[in-house]
């Protein structure tokens, strides 16, 4: 699967949806993580409802995680069949709380 992660200030910290200047982009095939790349989501400064910005630069991601999303923006990526998870942190914190969950909820029951 592919996650992309909302960031703007030198790919450290999670940001909002819809203000982030890029995206981390990683593949999980549900043991491994693996950096793909930094994608561009450039905003233009004071315009309002930029959401759309990010949606077409994540449009091939499988997860999406930030900070906050916005009213219009949850809903299209949900339509788009995304997983859309707000967390607060850096990258490497974010990326390691959602593999960890993942793997908890996909590990098999034992009775």
């Amino acid at each position: 699967m592919k996650i992309a992660i909302a960031s703007s200030d030198n790919e450290k910290y999670v940001e909002h949806f819809g203000k982030a200047q890029k995206f981390i982009i990683y593949e999980f095939d549900g043991e491994k993580v693996e950096f793909i790349e930094i994608r561009d989501s450039p905003k233009v400064p004071g315009e309002k409802h930029q959401w759309e910005k990010s949606l077409n630069v994540v449009k091939d991601s499988d997860v999406i995680i930030c900070m906050q999303i916005g009213v219009n923006a949850k809903p299209a990526l949900k339509k788009m069949d995304k997983t859309v998870v707000e967390d607060d942190g850096t990258i490497d914190e974010v990326l390691g709380r959602y593999i960890k969950h993942y793997k908890f909820m996909n590990k098999p029951l034992k009775f």
